[in-house]
């Protein structure tokens, strides 16, 4: 289907905006907004708000659907209030991954480093489905291992680094960087994707250093964190996200901290919650006097909540702010 909608003047957007049912709070304000974040981006954070309706499809499905009307006593200020509160929570999660990747990155250096120097080289530090060549179904053909593949990631990324110790050990050592030099030019991602390929008794080592008991819950929370660090760092959306990589929730009495994750009245959905948890959760091992912890709830507690929009959209539920978690 060809696009035919027409480009809108910011007056002929505040027109279509007036014309779907939201009240203009302040005519100056909001063309400001529109110039400065655009119409899409100040509409995402309407959505919320927007009319819809029940309807059964052709198999008799009970749905809803999204209209383009908004709700009686939307308004611009409603838009506003949850941008400048989701800047401010990407703002708390990117100070928290900071912590977070620089202690990963020297835990892995040390513990692989304790092993061997190169061993990040070595097939004998991975499990064999990250080490073996794979067969890929779309291609007919046998790709590199996930190993070879991280390895030429990595060169590129050494490659291209500006920093003097890593243009030190290009002249000196024929560009051969031990692990524990290595991990400093390492994104969040490609540790991730290292730790997920560590036999168990590298990352089972590494998880401990962090209080988490298993390899399957760290890497999963790693992942978890990268994802939320992506969307923050690219500006989007964060407060009402539901996480396509979510953090595996642990067992029964693994992580007393984080139990009430899976009590009765936890979302089905994992929100942005699960992940700022997990993080409250390991900042406290890596910098127990911290208190981003209390920076998140005082922000949490501060959610311009409505009659159609709650703290149930980042998936928590009543009380949970009062863990222990929190500091409180």
């Amino acid at each position: 289907m060809e696009y035919t909608k027409p480009w809108l003047s910011i007056e002929s957007q505040i027109d279509q905006l007036t014309s779907r049912g939201v009240l203009v709070d302040d005519h100056e304000r909001l063309a400001h907004l529109l110039r400065t974040i655009g119409y899409y981006r100040f509409t995402g954070y309407l959505y919320p708000f927007k009319q819809s309706e029940n309807y059964a499809d052709d198999d008799g499905r009970r749905r809803t659907r999204v209209l383009d009307g908004y709700c009686s006593g939307t308004t611009t200020e409603s838009a506003a209030q949850l941008i400048a509160f989701d800047r401010d929570l990407r703002e708390l999660v990117l100070d928290g991954v900071e912590r977070i990747e620089v202690a990963l990155r020297t835990q892995v250096g040390y513990t692989l480093g304790h092993v061997s120097a190169f061993a990040h080289e070595n097939t004998a530090s991975f499990v064999t489905s990250f080490t073996e060549a794979h067969f890929d179904p779309k291609t007919d053909e046998l790709r590199p291992s996930t190993h070879a593949e991280w390895l030429a990631r990595v060169k590129d990324r050494r490659d291209g680094s500006d920093e003097a110790f890593v243009a030190h050990f290009r002249e000196k050592y024929d560009d051969h960087m031990p692990i524990w030099a290595l991990t400093e030019v390492l994104e969040l991602g490609q540790l991730s994707r290292l730790y997920s390929g560590l036999i168990n008794s590298l990352a089972t080592e590494i998880a401990a250093a962090f209080d988490v008991p298993t390899k399957k819950l760290m890497g999963s929370w790693i992942a978890s964190i990268n994802y939320v660090r992506n969307v923050s760092a690219h500006h989007a959306r964060l407060f009402n996200r539901k996480l396509v990589t979510a953090p595996k929730r642990p067992g029964a009495h693994q992580v007393p901290l984080l139990e009430h994750l899976r009590s009765g009245d936890a979302p089905k959905d994992f929100g942005v919650y699960n992940t700022l948890a997990v993080m409250a959760y390991l900042l406290r091992t890596i910098n127990p006097a911290g208190e981003w912890a209390q920076r998140v709830r005082t922000l949490l507690l501060e959610f311009p909540e409505s009659d159609r929009i709650n703290l149930g959209s980042m998936g928590i539920a009543p009380g949970w702010l009062a863990h222990e978690l929190w500091g409180t």
